[in-house]
């Protein structure tokens, strides 16, 4: 299934009032399909499906195994939070601003897979990274902590990552997850490192979110650009695929 992405579309728009876009938007269950039923690392076609109706989720069965989805919004603006720490700072900055930065954090740039399943009544990846003190929600905390994973470093989600080891053992490497769900932006050029959109201190810092207005102001700058080259990276790879025979 291949579809024209819109990089500017924001998935709440589609998505019934007070209901979560990564389950109930159809736009953003389409644009997954497209962008990640494509060929992994070892050659097999990790082929989609979903659900006909919402909650969307997305689903693969084949010799390499069953499983079972989600979309997880990457991205957080804090501008919804009602700590007073955070509000503090957000009031400190033009609504406009942070409307649409918000915005451009609904885009289908914001958006990954994570497997759905709960493992032992154990919290999913989506819902332990915004419970988890040292990760906040923050994708790039994250995404360290993957990185980790795969060279077997301690992190503060070792234990919660490695429960879905089958999904990550799916990209044999720290590379072939960032190169399949196109986090080349988020990485140096030999993707063995991150680029942290704030100051990383080996998880050891006393907040994970920024602390003020401008720790905000340099997360966010961070995160803009993030999203628009992942967005831009999205549309030429769907344009590629687009043209070859049979995708």
């Amino acid at each position: 299934m291949t579809i024209i992405i819109d990089t500017s579309f924001k998935m709440y728009e589609d998505t019934p009032d007070g209901k979560d876009p990564d389950t109930y938007s159809r736009t953003l269950q389409n644009y997954h399909l497209s962008l990640w039923s494509k060929p992994l690392p070892n050659g097999k076609v990790f082929e989609l499906s979903s659900d006909e109706n919402p909650p969307f989720f997305l689903r693969h069965d084949s010799d390499m195994g069953q499983f079972l989805l989600s979309s997880d919004s990457i991205l957080h603006t804090y501008s919804r939070w009602k700590r007073e720490s955070m509000v503090s700072i957000i009031q400190t900055i033009p609504k406009s601003d942070i409307d649409a930065f918000y915005d451009l954090a609904s885009t289908i740039g914001g958006y990954i897979l994570f497997p759905a399943n709960m493992v032992d009544g154990k919290p999913t990846i989506n819902g332990i990274r915004g419970m988890h003190p040292r990760i906040k929600d923050r994708f790039d905390l994250t995404l360290e902590c993957i990185r980790r994973w795969y060279t077997g470093e301690e992190s503060p989600l070792y234990i919660h990552l490695d429960r879905y080891n089958y999904f990550f053992r799916l990209f044999d490497s720290f590379k072939g997850y960032c190169k399949f769900f196109l986090l080349d932006d988020l990485v140096n050029e030999d993707m063995n490192e991150i680029r942290f959109w704030l100051p990383f201190q080996e998880f050891s810092t006393k907040s994970s979110v920024p602390v003020n207005r401008n720790e905000y102001l340099q997360y966010k700058e961070n995160v803009i650009a993030f999203t628009n080259a992942r967005g831009k990276r999205m549309v030429e790879y769907v344009n590629e695929k687009s043209s070859i025979p049979n995708q």
